[in-house]
């Protein structure tokens, strides 16, 4: 229903920021991450991807700073289980790119630390977004059609890179073009920022 809102900044509390758009106030429920980055921002001009969630006992407007959290958000919810409140809580203790790692190297310890998420959640949640982007690998995990950086990545960090990448909702082509200028020496997760900055600019 609602892609984006764009307003002013007129209230920001420890679980949900209301926009001014045009004279109507938009409460959206947003996560820690997005609440650290509307910090100090009162009255300034803002930005947030939405998702509306209606249940037969409610209806809510959630709102997230960036298209990957967004992405990442909408990800979460579609795993059975997991909903709107659990993904958000996921969100708070993890950014979309630290979630896409924990994901492709199947760490659902770290996805278990978010308030509310249990260990068999958290390894639901890796075993079903892992089922989606491992048509991206061969049978040996390395990951296929972006040979123009695969010679400086190793095999297991280039998977999962290119896993992470993928479930944050980028192309191969996307992914290669932004890990071209990146220090391939790095550790994964370094990549992975760096190469949505670079799919950011």
């Amino acid at each position: 229903m609602f892609y984006y809102v764009s307003g002013a900044l007129a209230l920001c509390t420890p679980t949900f920021a209301v926009i001014d758009c045009a004279g109507v106030g938009y409460k959206l429920t947003v996560s820690a991450n997005t609440l650290s980055r509307l910090a100090g921002k009162d009255g300034t001009r803002v930005k947030l991807y939405t998702y509306f969630s209606v249940r037969e006992d409610a209806q809510e407007l959630f709102g997230f700073y960036t298209e990957e959290e967004h992405h990442a958000f909408t990800m979460l919810i579609g795993v059975s289980g997991v909903g709107p409140k659990a993904a958000l809580a996921i969100l708070s203790v993890m950014t979309p790119e630290r979630l896409a790692a924990a994901i492709s190297s199947e760490n659902a310890k770290e996805i278990s630390k978010a308030q509310g998420v249990g260990a068999k959640t958290a390894a639901r949640i890796v075993l079903e977004l892992k089922d989606k982007v491992a048509s991206i690998s061969g049978d040996d995990g390395a990951v296929t059609d972006i040979s123009d950086v695969s010679s400086n990545i190793p095999g297991s960090k280039l998977a999962d890179v290119e896993s992470a990448l993928t479930v944050l909702g980028y192309s191969k082509a996307e992914i290669s073009y932004a890990l071209k200028k990146v220090d391939k020496s790095l550790d994964a997760e370094d990549i992975i920022r760096l190469a949505l900055r670079n799919l950011m600019k």
